[in-house]
């Protein structure tokens, strides 16, 4: 029996390489002025100036921000002259954000 509970465990654990991405990850969202950013583009692309002027930051401080949302793959930009647009990657960065936020604000005793 202990033997099958160890296959099945070694089965349903992913690698140590993919578990390392996921800490990674995760790091990312170890930021309020990330988490921020993500929040704010929940409703949809917006650029470094918004941004910043939305979240009463300086704009090199968002500009700091998207660049390591950007290396880990949670916003896509999109140039349109000279003005560079933020979105979220795709759905999954939503997904993340919304679970999160559902157990916080569980822990918290909130609905």
């Amino acid at each position: 029996m202990e033997n099958h509970t160890s296959d099945l465990i070694k089965r349903n654990t992913p690698d140590i390489e993919t578990l390392y991405d996921l800490s990674e990850l995760f790091k990312v969202f170890g930021d309020t002025t990330r988490i921020r950013i993500i929040a704010a583009l929940l409703d949809g692309e917006m650029c470094v100036y918004h941004l910043a002027e939305y979240l009463e930051m300086g704009q090199s401080a968002i500009s700091h921000q998207l660049r390591i949302l950007r290396s880990a793959g949670l916003v896509r930009p999109r140039r349109e002259g000279k003005t560079i647009f933020y979105s979220l990657d795709d759905e999954h960065i939503e997904m993340i954000y919304n679970m999160g936020l559902a157990h916080i604000r569980h822990k918290k005793g909130e609905a």
